[in-house]
C-alpha cells in the first residue's frame, strides 16, 4: 500500500535527522559511512520516536525510491541505511571518491549571509563539509529555504591549480571541506570583496 504523500514527507525528514544528525534521538548507533541497521532503527523509531504513526518497512522503501534528492541509500545486501551526505553527527565520517568536478560550481545562500561569506568562505559549520552543485536550480532551490536567493559561483579550476579536493557522493552532491572567499563570485561576476567595502548592490 502506498504511503499518503505527507506521511512520506514526514518520514523522510525523521529519516534525515536521525541519519544525518541525532541518532541519538532513537538510541541508534551509526558506523563509520552512515550505515544503521533498518530493523533496529525501525524497532527504535517507533519505540522512541514519538511519532504519531507507526513506520514500516515498505514506507521506508518508498522513501528511499521516492525520494527526489536520493538523501538515502540501502547497504547492497539491503540490511542497512544511510544518508549519503550532509551529516553533522561525529559518529560519521565517509569516505568520499575524490573527483575532479566542473567549473564552476555553484552555491546557493541567502542575502544575509552575504557579508559573513566574504570574511570566512563558505565553511560546513555544523556539516563536516561544504555541500556544492553543478545545477544552477538545485542551488537556487537550496538558498531558497533562507531567505532571498543570492547565487555564488565557485571557480573550482583555481580550486584544483592550488590543492584543495572535491568529493561526490552518491546522489551527486559536490563536496569540499572549505571554499575561502577569493575563489567565489556573485552570479553576475562581481566578488565579495566588494561587500566588506559596502559596494555590494542587491
Amino acid at each position: 500500500m502506498q504511503t499518503d504523500e505527507k506521511i512520506a514527507k514526514k518520514i523522510s525528514k525523521f529519516l534525515s535527522l536521525i541519519l544525518r544528525h541525532k541518532p541519538e534521538i532513537v538510541k541508534v548507533t551509526l558506523d563509520k559511512q552512515g550505515f544503521t541497521n533498518i530493523d533496529v532503527l525501525l524497532n527504535h523509531i517507533n519505540k522512541f520516536g514519538n511519532l504519531p504513526f507507526l513506520i514500516t518497512r515498505e514506507a521506508i522503501d518508498e522513501v528511499v525510491a521516492n525520494n527526489d534528492k536520493k538523501r538515502f541509500e540501502f547497504s547492497a545486501d539491503g540490511t542497512q541505511i544511510r544518508a549519503v551526505q550532509g551529516h553533522s553527527t561525529p559518529m560519521v565520517d565517509r569516505d568520499y571518491p575524490i573527483k575532479t568536478p566542473p567549473n564552476p560550481l555553484y552555491h546557493g545562500t541567502a542575502r544575509q549571509f552575504l557579508p559573513n561569506i566574504a570574511k570566512e568562505g563558505l565553511i560546513g559549520k555544523t556539516r563536516h563539509l561544504v555541500h556544492l552543485s553543478e545545477s544552477l536550480e538545485t542551488a537556487k532551490k537550496v538558498g531558497a529555504r533562507h531567505g532571498k536567493v543570492r547565487l555564488l559561483k565557485i571557480d573550482t579550476e583555481k580550486m584544483l591549480k592550488d590543492g584543495f579536493v572535491f568529493y561526490q557522493a552518491e546522489n551527486g552532491v559536490w563536496l569540499t571541506k572549505t571554499v575561502p572567499s577569493q575563489y567565489l563570485t556573485t552570479f553576475d561576476g562581481q566578488t565579495l570583496d566588494a561587500l566588506l567595502d559596502d559596494k555590494f548592490k542587491n
